[in-house]
C-alpha cells in the first residue's frame, strides 16, 4: 500500500497525486434573507414533511426546476432531493464550476495556499457513510459523503502554534461556520467532493463544502470558499442566532437524537 494513500471508512483506497494550487478571484455576495421570510418559509417546508406520498412527489418534480429560479433560494425547504432540503441564507447564490472554484486557507498557518477545484481532486480521497442529522428534527441516513480530510490541508498549511480555532466562509457572501481546532483535525471532517457518490451540485452545497460528520448538519458550511485559522472561535451564522457552536448530535441545542458519528 502507497504509503500517502488514505484509507476510507469502508475500506477501499485513493492514491495521492500531486496536488496544484491557484490564485482566487473576488467572491460575489449574497444578500441575507430576512428572518420573516425565512421562517414563512420554513412553515411552508414544514407542510411539505406531513404531506401525502402522491403529493409529496408531485412537489418534488415542480422543485427540482422551480430552486433555480426562486430568488429566495428557499424552495427546497420542502423533501426533495434524497430527503434532503434546499437551505440558503442569501438571496442568491453564485454558481461556481471548475474554472471559477477557490478555495483559500489563511489566517494563521505559514504556507497560505489557494486550491483550484481540480487540485482537490487530487488529494487523497476519504469517503466515509452516516446519517445526516439536522437540529429542525429531520434525518438522512447512511449518507455517503466523499472528500479530503480537513486535517490534510491543515498540515499542508501549517498551522501556527497560536492557532486555536477556525472560521469557514462561503461563496454565498453570508453564511460562516466555526470549528474548534482539535474538532476540525477529526478524521470525520471532511472538505466535501462528493455526496451520495455524485460529485456535489450546486442545491448541496457544491462544488465544495464542509462535513463535520458528528455535529448537526448546519455545521457543514455549503459553498465553502475560506478556511482562516485563529485565535479563538468565532461564532457562526446560526451561533450568532442562539444555536450552539459546539453542535454534536444528540447532546446539543436541547436534543437528544442518537450520535451520527
Amino acid at each position: 500500500m502507497d504509503e500517502n494513500a488514505d484509507e476510507d471508512v469502508n475500506g477501499s483506497v485513493h492514491e495521492d497525486v500531486q496536488d496544484g494550487v491557484n490564485d482566487g478571484h473576488p467572491e460575489e455576495r449574497g444578500t441575507p434573507v430576512g428572518r420573516r421570510v425565512f421562517l414563512g418559509t420554513l412553515a411552508v417546508g414544514a407542510l411539505g414533511v406531513v404531506a401525502a406520498p402522491k403529493l409529496q412527489r408531485g412537489l418534488e418534480g415542480f422543485l427540482g426546476g422551480a430552486a433555480d429560479k426562486d430568488p429566495t433560494g428557499l424552495t427546497g425547504l420542502l423533501p426533495n432531493g434524497g430527503g434532503f432540503r434546499y437551505y440558503s441564507v442569501a438571496s442568491s447564490v453564485p454558481r461556481k464550476n471548475a474554472d471559477t472554484y477557490r478555495l483559500k486557507i489563511d489566517g494563521l498557518v505559514d504556507r497560505p495556499t489557494t486550491y483550484t477545484l481540480d487540485a482537490l481532486k487530487a488529494l487523497p480521497q476519504t469517503r466515509m457513510v452516516r446519517d445526516v442529522q439536522c437540529v429542525t428534527g429531520w434525518r438522512v441516513p447512511d449518507t455517503p459523503f466523499e472528500g479530503v480530510r480537513l486535517s490534510r490541508l491543515l498540515d499542508a498549511a501549517g498551522v501556527r502554534p497560536t492557532a486555536k480555532a477556525i472560521r469557514f466562509t462561503c461563496f454565498d457572501g453570508t453564511y460562516t461556520e466555526s470549528l474548534t481546532l482539535a474538532q476540525a483535525r477529526r478524521a470525520d471532517v471532511l472538505v466535501a467532493l462528493r455526496m451520495q457518490d455524485k460529485d456535489l451540485n450546486h442545491s448541496h452545497g457544491g462544488p465544495v463544502r464542509l462535513y463535520v460528520a458528528p455535529m448537526y448538519f448546519y455545521k457543514s458550511a455549503k459553498w465553502l470558499s475560506g478556511i482562516t485559522l485563529t485565535d479563538d472561535v468565532e461564532p457562526g451564522y446560526w451561533e450568532e442566532r442562539g444555536y450552539d457552536i459546539d453542535a454534536w448530535v444528540g447532546r446539543s441545542n436541547g436534543r437528544d437524537d442518537a450520535p451520527t458519528s
